[in-house]
């Protein structure tokens, strides 16, 4: 017996690459559920449309990220985290998504632990300090800085996103896994993972689906989405 859920991150506005992977994974009657791992908003243009086809759904669980974060606190009259151009544009999406959408992520939380076949998961959107606030950018991850960072936690998986690249660990300790991006790659792809989970462990199957990124394309630069298109 065994437990398959679905886990994404960082769609990043892009509603094209998600009605990809919603569909692959509609495709597959076994994924129980679906785990969202911040980075909903900002960079790309459709942010309705992804939180739409994301809270409409009731096999969805997500958290909230850094995009979420600055969003929400130029929302509530708060001074974000970004600055200049980054800053304009989570102004941008304030200004442009509906105000249902914003009012149901500030109910969101920043972190999930889960519970399946007797397995512990952590759902992080990065790496948190004790104060709670995301640790910078790691471009050369491993499974020995990850046990590090989770020594003492009792998780037997660590799923995060934040840097948009693929990393699979495993180490002695447990499993981490950022599927990459969904949203933001540098190839027509869409990208997650499905996770087989058993009492044995973990099968983690990192999926590729293509999607045409071309209307997508000229939409983020018709809508003066440019802005900040780097960041993570």
């Amino acid at each position: 017996m065994s437990t398959k859920v679905a886990i994404i991150t960082d769609i990043h506005g892009n509603n094209a690459a998600l009605q990809a992977v919603l569909k692959d994974i509609d495709s597959q009657s076994e994924v129980e559920h679906i785990y969202c791992l911040g980075d909903m908003v900002a960079i790309g243009p459709d942010t309705d449309e992804v939180l739409a086809a994301l809270f409409e759904r009731e096999d969805v669980s997500m958290i909230t990220g850094n995009h979420e974060d600055a969003v929400l606190a130029i929302f509530q009259g708060q001074e974000p985290a970004s600055r200049g151009e980054e800053r304009a544009h989570h102004e941008w999406i304030v200004e442009s998504t509906e105000e249902v959408f914003l009012r149901k992520l500030l109910d969101l939380p920043r972190s999930l632990r889960i519970e399946h076949q007797g397995k512990s998961l952590l759902l992080v959107h990065y790496h948190l300090d004790s104060a709670g606030s995301f640790l910078p950018i790691d471009r050369d991850p491993s499974a020995d800085k990850l046990d590090t960072i989770y020594n003492g936690d009792k998780a037997d998986m660590v799923c995060f996103g934040h840097h948009h690249p693929v990393h699979f660990f495993e180490s002695a300790t447990r499993t981490y896994l950022n599927p990459g991006s969904l949203g933001c790659c540098d190839r027509p792809v869409a990208r997650y993972a499905i996770l087989d989970i058993d009492l044995q462990g973990f099968t983690v199957e990192i999926k590729e689906i293509p999607y045409d990124n071309r209307q997508f394309l000229l939409s983020y630069e018709q809508l003066g989405c440019l802005q900040g298109n780097s960041y993570s």
